[in-house]
């Protein structure tokens, strides 16, 4: 529950060699039960980029209200000419 968006970053780059690129940027969600039916529900929670500082680094899951259960979704976005984020991001999606 303490680990930060920076933390969980480098887990994913320490074992997928492609996430390691100067300028990838990692989108995160957290994945969750609607209470109200039988679904899951997504809320973003922050975004990291590979070898810059971000203001989310610092952002616990705990901050964010992850709880026991829920899933984390992460979107691994290579990057563009010019250091730019990812185009479109990830948009609101309802599972």
């Amino acid at each position: 529950m303490d680990a930060t968006l920076k933390e969980l970053t480098s887990l994913v780059k320490e074992v997928n060699p492609d996430a390691r690129r100067k300028g990838t940027f990692f989108d995160f969600a957290i994945v969750f039960p609607d209470s109200r039916s039988p679904t899951f529900r997504m809320r973003e929670i922050g975004t990291t980029c590979a070898g810059r500082k971000s203001p989310d680094d610092t952002v616990t899951l705990a901050q964010k209200k992850f709880s026991i259960g829920d899933y984390l979704d992460i979107a691994i976005c290579a990057p563009r000419a010019g250091g730019m984020p990812p185009i479109g991001g990830r948009g609101r999606r309802q599972f």
